[in-house]
This record gives C-alpha cells, structure tokens and sequence, in this order.
C-alpha cells in the first residue's frame, strides 16, 4: 500500500496517510476539520525492477549510443572486407592445378 502526502489548505497542515489504492481521498482536515484537503503529487518511492531484462546500459545517453553504434558499424565493415578476402583466397585454392591430375592415358 501506499503512503499518500496531504496538505490542508485552510491551515496548511501537513501529513502522511498510509492507505489503499483503491481507498477514496481524504477530504476533511484532522488539524481544523474543514472540507479543504488535497492530495499532493509526491517523488514517489524508488522503481525496483526485479527479473532479467533490465540493464543499465537499457538507458544511455544518446552520445553513448551513437558512438556504439558507430563502432558497431566499423566492426562489421571489417568483418565484411575480411570476408571477401577470404572467398578470394577460397577461389584461388579451389582452381586445379593444370598439370597431369585431369588427364588419363
């Protein structure tokens, strides 16, 4: 449950009420018993994520991101230039050599 911050505006009493969601809000002010309460916008408590699925890296800033993303690029740009010199390579050794294995007398 909750804890909910009130304050009166008649006679500016301050309070905390520990109570339900689901519960109504308070109208009446314990201090002057006048119909004047109103429930405050509090910071809240602290988000506890539990489970897999939640990093810290989930919310970098955007600078960060797109230096990783820019390196991500050049990596797979190697990968890819390392790749077609290996298929080169490949071809290269593929080819027979035209000496006496092709042909039978």
């Amino acid at each position: 449950m909750p804890t909910y911050d009130y304050k009166c505006d008649a006679c500016d009493h301050e309070f905390e009420l520990f109570q339900s969601i689901t519960a109504d809000k308070k109208r009446k002010c314990p201090e002057c018993g006048r119909l004047k309460l109103r429930r405050l916008i509090g910071p809240g408590a602290a988000i506890m994520f539990k489970g897999s699925g939640f990093y810290q890296t989930d919310y970098r800033s955007e600078s960060y991101k797109q230096g990783a993303q820019a390196a991500k690029k050049a990596k797979s740009d190697g990968a890819a230039k390392g790749k077609s010199k290996e298929k080169g390579k490949d071809k290269k050794k593929a080819k027979p050599k035209s000496g006496s294995q092709g042909k039978k007398k």
